[in-house]
C-alpha cells in the first residue's frame, strides 16, 4: 500500500555519512517534532536526479526553509558512502541531508519502491516529494515521467508550503 496524506511514516533506520563515519538515523530522529521536506530519487549520480532534481532543491533551499521548514532531506537506495560523495559532488553537503535507504526498507514500507532491473538498477525508490510534519505526511507528490522531476520538484513543494 502506498503512503497517503495523513499517514504516519514507519519507524525505520536509514544511514547518513559524515566526517565521523557512517551513522544510523531513525525516522523519529529526522521527523519528530519537525516540519521536513523529503524528496526521493531513483539513484545518486543518475542523470535527472543529479542534473535536475537535486539542483532544484538547492536553488530553492532558502525559500523553502523560510516557509517554516526545519530540514530538507533527499533519499535514495544507495549506500551511505555514495550518498556522501553525491552530496559533495552536487554542492549540497551541509545544505540538505543526503540519506541512504541502503536496503530499500523505507521505500518498500511506504509503497514507493520500484523495480528498475530492466535498467540494471535493481529495486530503487520511485521519484517523489513530500511534506512531513511531526512524522505525518501532509503532502505527497509523485507521477513524474522518466527523465522528469517536475511533480516531485522543489517548485511544486514551494507552492504547497
Amino acid at each position: 500500500m502506498t503512503i497517503s496524506i495523513g499517514d504516519k511514516l514507519p519507524e525505520l533506520t536509514l544511514k547518513e555519512c559524515d566526517s565521523g563515519g557512517m551513522n544510523d538515523v531513525t525516522t523519529s530522529d529526522i521527523f519528530a517534532g519537525k516540519k521536513v521536506v523529503l524528496f526521493a530519487v531513483p539513484g545518486a549520480f543518475t542523470g535527472t536526479c543529479t542534473n535536475t532534481h537535486v539542483p532544484g532543491y538547492l536553488q530553492h533551499r532558502d525559500a523553502i526553509l523560510a516557509k517554516g521548514v526545519d530540514d530538507i532531506v533527499v533519499l535514495a537506495v544507495n549506500d551511505g558512502f555514495i550518498m556522501s560523495a553525491w552530496a559533495d559532488a552536487t554542492g549540497g553537503e551541509g545544505k540538505i541531508r543526503y540519506l541512504s535507504d541502503w536496503d530499500a526498507a523505507f521505500s518498500k514500507a511506504i509503497g514507493m519502491d520500484v523495480d528498475l532491473s530492466v535498467a540494471t538498477l535493481g529495486v530503487r525508490s520511485d521519484r517523489y516529494s513530500m511534506i512531513v510534519e511531526d512524522g505525518i505526511v501532509t503532502r505527497i507528490n509523485s507521477g513524474d515521467k522518466p527523465g522528469e522531476a517536475v511533480i516531485a520538484g522543489a517548485e511544486t513543494i514551494l507552492e504547497q508550503l
